[in-house]
This record gives structure tokens, sequence and C-alpha cells, in this order.
């Protein structure tokens, strides 16, 4: 994935095949990586080989698959880590507690140097992202949205067909539905990488998505 202002590799990890992004700004350089969920010695040598120095770690949400190698990343690369929303510190805290779960046994519980918060801004290299928080699938979850290069990054928010869990702790599904359509679909037909799967739109979502497209919901338009 191409911009005028950066590249991105998507780069799955993880036994939940969580979609770990790289992004870098192409005049710096530097990079970020978001939600690295685990396997840091390849996503050390994925920015390695693209010669990216990280320089920031962003996290959409506290869940295991998306946060358990974040502490051991920002203590490799002394890269700051930035986000969620302070709502899901809890869930940031009991990281550690997960090592039994198949294909976890590195988890290690983070605090960001920066909690998130909606109308902040993130940046790596001369790149800006805005921030927007989405609860509903976890009361912190943030979505990450770079307007210029078309692209958002919506963690557990919203899928290609599908929408994040509510049945987890701090889930609610009424807050997520409020987050997907007050929140994203103003955005009009912006691509976004989810936390899992294939890429797609918030437009094509809307139109299709079984869960809250308009049709869905009842909405006219």
């Amino acid at each position: 994935m191409t911009s005028p202002l950066f590249h991105a590799a998507i780069l799955p990890v993880t036994p939940y095949q969580q979609n770990c992004t790289l992004v870098w700004c192409d005049v710096t350089k530097q990079g970020a990586l978001i939600d690295p969920g685990g396997e840091v010695d390849r996503l050390i040598a994925a920015a390695a080989r693209n010669g990216v120095t990280v320089e920031k770690i962003f996290l959409t949400h506290g869940h295991l698959d998306h946060a358990s190698g974040a502490a051991e990343l920002k203590r490799r690369t002394g890269a700051r880590l930035e986000g969620p929303h302070e709502g899901d510190r809890f869930l940031l805290d009991a990281l550690g507690q997960n090592r039994t779960t198949p294909g976890f046994g590195h988890a290690e519980p983070c605090t960001p140097d920066r909690f998130l918060g909606d109308g902040d801004t993130v940046s790596f290299g001369e790149v800006t992202m805005d921030v927007i928080h989405c609860p509903g699938h976890t009361p912190g979850h943030v979505v990450f949205v770079q307007p210029e290069a078309n692209i958002a990054f919506s963690g557990d928010v919203l899928f290609k067909g599908s929408i994040g869990r509510t049945d987890l702790a701090g889930g609610d599904a009424a807050t997520l539905i409020h987050s997907i359509v007050e929140k994203l679909w103003p955005l009009g037909d912006l691509g976004f990488v989810p936390g899992h799967g294939p890429m797609s739109s918030f437009a094509e979502e809307r139109r299709t998505n079984p869960f809250v497209s308009d049709v869905a919901l009842g909405r006219r338009v």
C-alpha cells in the first residue's frame, strides 16, 4: 500500500492473524507499528528490511492480540507508545495475566506514554493521522485516520462484512453501532485496514455490511 505521503505494509501476527501494520514516512523513513500483538522479531525485521526507523507504536485498543507485544517492542526499539484511549487501561494492565493463552507466552502489560482522545493527532516523520475515539468493542478503542492518503486503521471496530465483538469485558453493542454510524460513516469512501481480514471502505460497508448497513439498520438516507 502506497500514497504520496507514506507506505504501509500489513503484517498479520499471532494465532489470531491480527493485522499489525508498519507505516512509514516516504521523506524521513521514520515509521510506526500499529497494533503489535506479537512476533516482535518479525516486526523489527520488517522495519529493517524496508529501511524504517520505528519511532512510534500506536494501539487501537488493549486486547491481547493487538497489544501484547507492545512493551517488548518499545523496550527493543526505544519507540514511544501512544494509544489507545484511557478507557482501555484495565485491559493493558491485565495483558500479563494472559500468558497461558496458546501463542501468547510473551504477553506483557504496558502503559502508554500517551493515552489518546477524540480529536487528537499522532505523527511519525512528516505524516500526521487523526484520532477518533470509537468505543463499543472496548471502552477505549480508537481509530487512526490519514485523510490525504484516504486510509484508516479501524482495529476491531469494523471489518469487511462484519463488526467487532461486544461480548467481552467493557463491550457494548449499542455503543459500537453508534460509533460506526456517527463517526465512521461521515468519512465517506475512505478505505480502511481492519484488525483482522481484508481491507474494505466505509462506503462499501455502509452499503453492504449485514450488521450496520443503512438497510440493516433501517436508516433512510
